[in-house]
Protein backbone atom coordinates (compact mmCIF):
# COMPACT_ATOMS: atom_id res chain seq x y z
CA UNK A 1 0.00 0.00 0.00
CA UNK A 2 1.39 3.38 -0.95
CA UNK A 3 1.28 6.44 1.25
CA UNK A 4 2.19 10.07 0.83
CA UNK A 5 5.58 10.48 2.47
CA UNK A 6 4.92 13.99 3.74
CA UNK A 7 1.69 13.58 5.66
CA UNK A 8 1.02 9.85 5.70
CA UNK A 9 -2.25 10.16 3.78
CA UNK A 10 -2.87 7.14 1.60
CA UNK A 11 -3.26 7.52 -2.16
CA UNK A 12 -4.42 3.93 -2.52
CA UNK A 13 -7.79 2.22 -2.86
CA UNK A 14 -9.49 1.21 0.37
CA UNK A 15 -12.45 -1.14 0.12
CA UNK A 16 -15.01 -1.44 2.93
CA UNK A 17 -17.28 -4.50 2.99
CA UNK A 18 -20.40 -3.50 4.89
CA UNK A 19 -22.45 -0.30 4.66
CA UNK A 20 -23.72 -0.23 8.23
CA UNK A 21 -22.59 2.01 11.10
CA UNK A 22 -19.12 0.43 11.26
CA UNK A 23 -18.50 0.81 7.55
CA UNK A 24 -19.63 4.44 7.50
CA UNK A 25 -17.57 5.18 10.62
CA UNK A 26 -14.53 3.73 8.85
CA UNK A 27 -15.02 5.94 5.79
CA UNK A 28 -15.44 9.01 8.01
CA UNK A 29 -12.35 8.13 10.06
CA UNK A 30 -10.21 7.62 6.96
CA UNK A 31 -11.21 10.95 5.44
CA UNK A 32 -10.82 12.66 8.79
CA UNK A 33 -7.31 11.25 9.11
CA UNK A 34 -6.36 12.61 5.69
CA UNK A 35 -6.85 9.70 3.29
CA UNK A 36 -7.12 11.14 -0.23
CA UNK A 37 -7.39 7.94 -2.25
CA UNK A 38 -10.41 5.92 -3.29
CA UNK A 39 -12.90 4.59 -0.77
CA UNK A 40 -15.37 1.99 -2.04
CA UNK A 41 -18.17 0.70 0.19
CA UNK A 42 -20.18 -2.41 -0.68
CA UNK A 43 -23.44 -3.01 1.17
CA UNK A 44 -25.62 -6.10 1.01
CA UNK A 45 -28.91 -4.31 1.65
CA UNK A 46 -30.76 -2.10 -0.82
CA UNK A 47 -31.20 0.76 1.67
CA UNK A 48 -28.81 3.68 2.10
CA UNK A 49 -26.72 3.30 5.29
CA UNK A 50 -28.80 3.50 8.47
CA UNK A 51 -28.37 3.12 12.21
CA UNK A 52 -29.56 -0.10 13.84
CA UNK A 53 -30.31 0.75 17.52
CA UNK A 54 -33.52 2.67 16.64
CA UNK A 55 -34.97 -0.37 14.85
CA UNK A 56 -36.18 -2.02 18.08
CA UNK A 57 -37.08 1.32 19.63
CA UNK A 58 -38.33 4.35 17.67
CA UNK A 59 -38.71 2.71 14.25
CA UNK A 60 -40.68 -0.26 15.59
CA UNK A 61 -42.77 2.04 17.75
CA UNK A 62 -43.50 4.28 14.76
CA UNK A 63 -42.31 7.43 16.53
CA UNK A 64 -39.56 8.02 13.96
CA UNK A 65 -39.86 8.19 10.19
CA UNK A 66 -37.47 5.80 8.46
CA UNK A 67 -35.35 8.69 7.21
CA UNK A 68 -34.40 9.68 10.74
CA UNK A 69 -32.37 6.47 11.15
CA UNK A 70 -30.37 7.18 8.00
CA UNK A 71 -26.64 7.70 8.47
CA UNK A 72 -25.68 9.04 5.04
CA UNK A 73 -27.30 9.60 1.69
CA UNK A 74 -25.54 8.53 -1.47
CA UNK A 75 -25.13 12.22 -2.32
CA UNK A 76 -23.39 12.93 0.99
CA UNK A 77 -21.00 10.07 0.46
CA UNK A 78 -20.28 11.17 -3.10
CA UNK A 79 -19.50 14.67 -1.85
CA UNK A 80 -16.94 13.11 0.50
CA UNK A 81 -15.39 11.19 -2.37
CA UNK A 82 -16.77 7.83 -1.26
CA UNK A 83 -18.39 5.41 -3.71
CA UNK A 84 -21.29 3.32 -2.43
CA UNK A 85 -22.60 0.18 -4.13
CA UNK A 86 -25.70 -1.36 -2.55
CA UNK A 87 -27.48 -4.69 -3.07
CA UNK A 88 -24.05 -6.26 -3.40
CA UNK A 89 -22.80 -9.20 -1.36
CA UNK A 90 -19.19 -10.26 -0.91
CA UNK A 91 -18.68 -13.94 -1.74
CA UNK A 92 -14.93 -14.57 -1.39
CA UNK A 93 -11.62 -12.95 -0.54
CA UNK A 94 -8.13 -13.69 -1.88
CA UNK A 95 -5.75 -12.07 0.58
CA UNK A 96 -2.59 -12.74 -1.42
CA UNK A 97 -4.05 -11.34 -4.63
CA UNK A 98 -5.77 -8.45 -2.80
CA UNK A 99 -8.98 -9.40 -4.59
CA UNK A 100 -12.59 -9.27 -3.39
CA UNK A 101 -15.23 -11.33 -5.19
CA UNK A 102 -18.84 -10.10 -5.36
CA UNK A 103 -22.11 -11.88 -6.09
CA UNK A 104 -22.41 -9.84 -9.28
CA UNK A 105 -19.41 -11.70 -10.63
CA UNK A 106 -17.29 -8.58 -10.24
CA UNK A 107 -13.72 -8.78 -8.91
CA UNK A 108 -12.46 -5.74 -7.02
CA UNK A 109 -8.79 -5.19 -6.22
CA UNK A 110 -7.78 -3.24 -3.14
CA UNK A 111 -4.74 -1.90 -1.32
CA UNK A 112 -6.46 -2.14 2.06
CA UNK A 113 -9.72 -3.88 2.94
CA UNK A 114 -11.97 -3.35 5.97
CA UNK A 115 -14.41 -6.07 6.98
CA UNK A 116 -17.49 -4.47 8.54
CA UNK A 117 -20.16 -7.06 7.73
CA UNK A 118 -21.64 -7.15 11.24
CA UNK A 119 -23.80 -10.01 12.45
CA UNK A 120 -26.91 -11.86 11.33
CA UNK A 121 -29.85 -12.87 13.49
CA UNK A 122 -29.96 -16.44 14.71
CA UNK A 123 -32.88 -18.43 13.37
CA UNK A 124 -34.96 -21.30 14.68
CA UNK A 125 -35.24 -24.08 12.14
CA UNK A 126 -38.72 -24.93 13.45
CA UNK A 127 -39.96 -21.57 12.13
CA UNK A 128 -38.90 -22.17 8.55
CA UNK A 129 -41.77 -21.61 6.14
CA UNK A 130 -44.14 -20.24 8.79
CA UNK A 131 -45.89 -16.92 8.30
CA UNK A 132 -46.20 -14.65 11.30
CA UNK A 133 -42.70 -15.44 12.64
CA UNK A 134 -40.34 -12.46 12.52
CA UNK A 135 -36.68 -11.67 13.09
CA UNK A 136 -35.46 -8.14 13.78
CA UNK A 137 -32.05 -7.35 12.40
CA UNK A 138 -32.45 -5.03 9.42
CA UNK A 139 -34.67 -2.17 8.34
CA UNK A 140 -36.87 -4.44 6.21
CA UNK A 141 -37.42 -6.65 9.28
CA UNK A 142 -38.53 -3.67 11.37
CA UNK A 143 -40.90 -2.40 8.69
CA UNK A 144 -42.45 -5.84 8.14
CA UNK A 145 -42.92 -6.39 11.86
CA UNK A 146 -44.38 -2.95 12.44
CA UNK A 147 -46.80 -3.41 9.55
CA UNK A 148 -48.05 -6.78 10.75
CA UNK A 149 -48.44 -5.62 14.37
CA UNK A 150 -51.42 -3.50 13.33
CA UNK A 151 -53.57 -6.55 12.63
CA UNK A 152 -52.74 -8.84 15.57
CA UNK A 153 -53.23 -8.88 19.34
CA UNK A 154 -51.33 -11.79 20.91
CA UNK A 155 -47.55 -11.43 20.63
CA UNK A 156 -44.95 -13.95 21.79
CA UNK A 157 -41.32 -12.82 21.98
CA UNK A 158 -38.84 -15.70 22.07
CA UNK A 159 -35.66 -14.49 23.71
CA UNK A 160 -35.47 -12.30 26.81
CA UNK A 161 -32.17 -10.57 26.11
CA UNK A 162 -31.52 -7.01 25.02
CA UNK A 163 -33.57 -7.13 21.81
CA UNK A 164 -36.42 -9.29 23.10
CA UNK A 165 -37.00 -7.10 26.14
CA UNK A 166 -37.14 -3.94 24.01
CA UNK A 167 -39.54 -5.50 21.49
CA UNK A 168 -41.80 -6.70 24.31
CA UNK A 169 -41.90 -3.18 25.76
CA UNK A 170 -42.76 -1.56 22.42
CA UNK A 171 -45.52 -4.10 21.71
CA UNK A 172 -46.99 -3.71 25.18
CA UNK A 173 -46.98 0.09 24.82
CA UNK A 174 -49.12 -0.45 21.72
CA UNK A 175 -51.69 -2.34 23.77
CA UNK A 176 -50.78 -5.83 22.63
CA UNK A 177 -51.09 -8.95 24.78
CA UNK A 178 -47.39 -9.81 25.14
CA UNK A 179 -45.61 -12.89 26.47
CA UNK A 180 -41.83 -12.76 26.87
CA UNK A 181 -40.19 -16.19 26.75
CA UNK A 182 -36.60 -16.78 27.83
CA UNK A 183 -34.34 -19.64 28.87
CA UNK A 184 -32.72 -17.45 31.55
CA UNK A 185 -34.41 -16.81 34.88
CA UNK A 186 -34.51 -13.03 34.34
CA UNK A 187 -34.71 -10.59 31.41
CA UNK A 188 -31.30 -9.47 30.09
CA UNK A 189 -29.66 -11.52 32.83
CA UNK A 190 -26.45 -12.09 30.88
CA UNK A 191 -26.12 -8.40 30.05
CA UNK A 192 -27.04 -6.78 33.37
CA UNK A 193 -26.86 -9.43 36.11
CA UNK A 194 -29.37 -10.65 38.67
CA UNK A 195 -30.20 -7.44 40.53
CA UNK A 196 -31.00 -5.36 37.45
CA UNK A 197 -32.62 -8.38 35.80
CA UNK A 198 -35.00 -8.69 38.76
CA UNK A 199 -35.86 -5.02 38.45
CA UNK A 200 -36.57 -5.46 34.71
CA UNK A 201 -38.78 -8.48 35.39
CA UNK A 202 -40.82 -6.41 37.85
CA UNK A 203 -40.94 -3.55 35.32
CA UNK A 204 -42.38 -5.75 32.59
CA UNK A 205 -44.87 -7.39 34.94
CA UNK A 206 -46.03 -3.98 36.13
CA UNK A 207 -46.80 -3.09 32.52
CA UNK A 208 -48.78 -6.28 31.99
CA UNK A 209 -46.27 -8.47 30.14
CA UNK A 210 -46.58 -12.22 30.81
CA UNK A 211 -43.16 -13.66 31.64
CA UNK A 212 -42.26 -17.26 30.84
CA UNK A 213 -38.67 -17.37 32.07
CA UNK A 214 -36.31 -20.26 32.73
CA UNK A 215 -38.01 -22.20 29.96
CA UNK A 216 -37.11 -22.61 26.29
CA UNK A 217 -39.22 -22.68 23.14
CA UNK A 218 -39.38 -26.19 21.69
CA UNK A 219 -41.54 -25.73 18.58
CA UNK A 220 -44.29 -23.68 16.98
CA UNK A 221 -47.93 -24.55 16.61
CA UNK A 222 -49.59 -23.48 13.39
CA UNK A 223 -52.69 -23.67 11.27
CA UNK A 224 -51.71 -24.25 7.68
CA UNK A 225 -48.56 -22.20 7.25
CA UNK A 226 -49.40 -19.51 9.84
CA UNK A 227 -48.09 -19.60 13.40
CA UNK A 228 -50.63 -19.94 16.21
CA UNK A 229 -48.38 -20.35 19.23
CA UNK A 230 -45.08 -21.34 20.83
CA UNK A 231 -44.67 -24.78 22.41
CA UNK A 232 -42.45 -24.74 25.49
CA UNK A 233 -40.17 -27.56 26.58
CA UNK A 234 -42.35 -28.20 29.63
CA UNK A 235 -45.29 -29.10 27.37
CA UNK A 236 -47.28 -25.88 27.67
CA UNK A 237 -48.20 -23.69 24.70
CA UNK A 238 -48.24 -19.90 24.54
CA UNK A 239 -50.93 -18.77 22.06
CA UNK A 240 -49.72 -16.15 19.58
CA UNK A 241 -50.93 -14.40 16.45
CA UNK A 242 -47.36 -13.25 15.82
CA UNK A 243 -43.97 -14.40 17.12
CA UNK A 244 -40.72 -12.43 17.28
CA UNK A 245 -37.57 -14.54 17.53
CA UNK A 246 -34.76 -12.67 19.30
CA UNK A 247 -32.28 -15.36 20.37
CA UNK A 248 -29.04 -13.62 19.55
CA UNK A 249 -26.80 -13.21 16.54
CA UNK A 250 -23.75 -14.66 14.80
CA UNK A 251 -20.89 -12.91 12.98
CA UNK A 252 -21.40 -12.67 9.21
CA UNK A 253 -18.24 -14.43 8.11
CA UNK A 254 -19.43 -17.22 5.80
CA UNK A 255 -17.94 -15.47 2.76
CA UNK A 256 -14.49 -15.57 4.37
CA UNK A 257 -14.27 -19.36 4.45
CA UNK A 258 -11.14 -20.56 2.69
CA UNK A 259 -9.44 -17.18 2.92
CA UNK A 260 -6.41 -16.46 5.09
CA UNK A 261 -8.48 -14.31 7.42
CA UNK A 262 -8.43 -15.96 10.87
CA UNK A 263 -11.88 -16.92 12.11
CA UNK A 264 -12.99 -18.18 15.50
CA UNK A 265 -15.97 -20.40 16.18
CA UNK A 266 -18.83 -18.53 17.82
CA UNK A 267 -18.30 -20.36 21.11
CA UNK A 268 -14.51 -20.14 20.98
CA UNK A 269 -13.56 -17.86 23.90
CA UNK A 270 -17.10 -16.52 23.64
CA UNK A 271 -15.96 -14.23 20.85
CA UNK A 272 -16.32 -15.72 17.40
CA UNK A 273 -15.94 -13.55 14.32
CA UNK A 274 -12.75 -12.26 12.72
CA UNK A 275 -9.71 -12.40 14.99
CA UNK A 276 -7.66 -9.21 14.92
CA UNK A 277 -4.79 -7.60 16.75
CA UNK A 278 -5.35 -4.55 18.96
CA UNK A 279 -5.60 -2.24 15.92
CA UNK A 280 -8.05 -4.40 14.00
CA UNK A 281 -5.51 -5.95 11.63
CA UNK A 282 -6.60 -9.50 10.74
CA UNK A 283 -4.34 -10.41 7.80
CA UNK A 284 -2.05 -8.73 5.28
CA UNK A 285 -3.75 -5.41 4.42
CA UNK A 286 -7.04 -6.63 5.93
CA UNK A 287 -8.73 -5.14 8.99
CA UNK A 288 -12.04 -5.92 10.70
CA UNK A 289 -14.19 -3.61 12.80
CA UNK A 290 -17.55 -3.50 14.56
CA UNK A 291 -19.78 -6.42 15.52
CA UNK A 292 -17.95 -8.92 13.30
CA UNK A 293 -14.52 -8.27 14.81
CA UNK A 294 -12.91 -9.95 17.81
CA UNK A 295 -10.05 -7.62 18.78
CA UNK A 296 -7.16 -8.68 20.96
CA UNK A 297 -7.32 -6.94 24.32
CA UNK A 298 -3.79 -6.81 25.76
CA UNK A 299 -5.10 -5.86 29.20
CA UNK A 300 -7.49 -8.81 29.47
CA UNK A 301 -5.26 -11.04 27.28
CA UNK A 302 -8.13 -12.38 25.25
CA UNK A 303 -10.10 -11.68 22.08
CA UNK A 304 -13.12 -9.50 22.71
CA UNK A 305 -16.04 -9.03 20.33
CA UNK A 306 -18.46 -6.28 21.32
CA UNK A 307 -21.84 -5.84 19.60
CA UNK A 308 -22.36 -2.21 20.56
CA UNK A 309 -22.54 0.92 18.46
CA UNK A 310 -19.80 2.88 20.21
CA UNK A 311 -17.28 0.06 19.75
CA UNK A 312 -17.70 0.34 15.97
CA UNK A 313 -16.77 4.03 16.11
CA UNK A 314 -13.71 3.39 18.26
CA UNK A 315 -12.61 0.48 16.06
CA UNK A 316 -12.91 2.67 12.98
CA UNK A 317 -10.77 5.46 14.41
CA UNK A 318 -8.00 3.14 15.54
CA UNK A 319 -7.94 1.04 12.37
CA UNK A 320 -7.85 4.15 10.17
CA UNK A 321 -4.65 5.24 11.88
CA UNK A 322 -3.09 1.83 11.38
CA UNK A 323 -4.11 1.65 7.72
CA UNK A 324 -2.51 5.02 7.07
CA UNK A 325 0.71 3.88 8.69
CA UNK A 326 0.44 5.92 11.85
CA UNK A 327 0.94 4.58 15.35
CA UNK A 328 -2.38 3.89 17.00
CA UNK A 329 -2.04 4.45 20.73
CA UNK A 330 -3.59 1.65 22.75
CA UNK A 331 -6.54 2.76 24.80
CA UNK A 332 -8.96 0.31 26.38
CA UNK A 333 -12.24 0.05 24.52
CA UNK A 334 -15.11 0.74 26.89
CA UNK A 335 -18.18 -1.26 25.82
CA UNK A 336 -21.34 0.80 25.97
CA UNK A 337 -24.99 0.07 25.42
CA UNK A 338 -28.31 1.61 26.29
CA UNK A 339 -31.79 0.16 26.39
CA UNK A 340 -35.12 1.96 26.29
CA UNK A 341 -37.97 0.05 27.91
CA UNK A 342 -41.16 1.98 28.63
CA UNK A 343 -40.05 5.21 30.31
CA UNK A 344 -36.81 3.69 31.60
CA UNK A 345 -33.44 4.26 29.92
CA UNK A 346 -30.65 1.98 31.13
CA UNK A 347 -27.04 2.81 30.25
CA UNK A 348 -24.13 0.44 30.76
CA UNK A 349 -20.36 0.90 30.43
CA UNK A 350 -17.63 -1.71 30.65
CA UNK A 351 -18.07 -5.29 31.81
CA UNK A 352 -21.18 -6.57 33.54
CA UNK A 353 -20.78 -10.12 34.81
CA UNK A 354 -22.52 -12.29 37.36
CA UNK A 355 -19.04 -13.36 38.49
CA UNK A 356 -18.17 -9.83 39.60
CA UNK A 357 -19.24 -8.15 42.80
CA UNK A 358 -22.30 -5.92 42.33
CA UNK A 359 -22.70 -2.76 44.38
CA UNK A 360 -25.20 0.10 44.22
CA UNK A 361 -23.23 3.32 44.73
CA UNK A 362 -25.99 5.88 44.21
CA UNK A 363 -29.79 5.87 44.28
CA UNK A 364 -31.98 2.78 44.49
CA UNK A 365 -32.58 -0.05 42.02
CA UNK A 366 -36.08 -0.56 43.47
CA UNK A 367 -36.90 3.05 42.62
CA UNK A 368 -35.39 2.57 39.14
CA UNK A 369 -33.11 5.55 39.67
CA UNK A 370 -29.62 4.31 40.45
CA UNK A 371 -25.96 3.84 39.60
CA UNK A 372 -24.34 0.48 40.31
CA UNK A 373 -20.89 -0.92 39.65
CA UNK A 374 -19.31 -4.30 39.05
CA UNK A 375 -15.91 -4.74 40.67
CA UNK A 376 -13.09 -7.23 40.90
CA UNK A 377 -11.84 -8.62 44.21
CA UNK A 378 -9.75 -5.51 44.85
CA UNK A 379 -12.75 -3.24 44.42
CA UNK A 380 -11.59 -1.85 41.07
CA UNK A 381 -14.49 -0.71 38.91
CA UNK A 382 -14.99 -2.99 35.88
CA UNK A 383 -18.50 -1.97 34.85
CA UNK A 384 -21.01 0.79 35.51
CA UNK A 385 -24.75 0.64 34.93
CA UNK A 386 -27.46 3.12 35.79
CA UNK A 387 -30.74 4.83 35.07
CA UNK A 388 -32.10 8.28 35.77
CA UNK A 389 -28.85 9.65 37.25
CA UNK A 390 -26.78 10.83 34.30
CA UNK A 391 -24.34 13.07 36.20
CA UNK A 392 -23.47 10.37 38.71
CA UNK A 393 -23.25 7.76 35.94
CA UNK A 394 -20.76 9.90 34.04
CA UNK A 395 -18.61 10.27 37.15
CA UNK A 396 -18.51 6.52 37.72
CA UNK A 397 -17.77 5.88 34.06
CA UNK A 398 -14.65 8.00 34.51
CA UNK A 399 -13.72 5.83 37.49
CA UNK A 400 -13.92 2.83 35.17
CA UNK A 401 -11.66 4.50 32.59
CA UNK A 402 -9.15 5.60 35.27
CA UNK A 403 -9.07 2.22 36.99
CA UNK A 404 -10.25 3.55 40.35
CA UNK A 405 -11.66 1.46 43.18
CA UNK A 406 -15.02 2.05 44.80
CA UNK A 407 -13.31 3.03 48.03
CA UNK A 408 -11.24 5.69 46.24
CA UNK A 409 -14.35 7.11 44.60
CA UNK A 410 -16.41 7.18 47.75
CA UNK A 411 -13.57 8.73 49.74
CA UNK A 412 -13.12 11.36 47.04
CA UNK A 413 -16.82 12.19 47.11
CA UNK A 414 -16.73 12.51 50.91
CA UNK A 415 -13.69 14.80 50.82
CA UNK A 416 -15.27 16.94 48.10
Amino acid sequence: MTTNSTDGSSTSRIVIVGAGPAGIAAADALRGAGHVGEILIFGEEAHPPYDRPPLSKQILAGTWPLEKARLRTREELTAAGTKLQLSTRATALDVQAHRLELDSGQSVFYDALIIATGVRARRLSAAQGLRGVHLLRGLDDAVALRTELDGVQKIAVVGSGFLGAEVAAVCRDQGKDVTLIGSRELPMQEQVGDEIGTMLADLHRSHGVHLELGVSAAAFTHTGHHVTGVSLIDGRTVPADLVVVAIGSEPSVDWLGGSEVPLAAFDDDGAGGVRCDSTGRAAKDVWAIGDVAAWWDPDRRQYVRVEHRQAANEHALRSAQDILGRPAEHAPLVPYFWSDQYDLKIQSFGQQSRQHRFQVVDGSVDERRFVAVSTDQSGRVLGVIGAGMFKSLRRWRQALVDGNTVEEMLTSAFVT
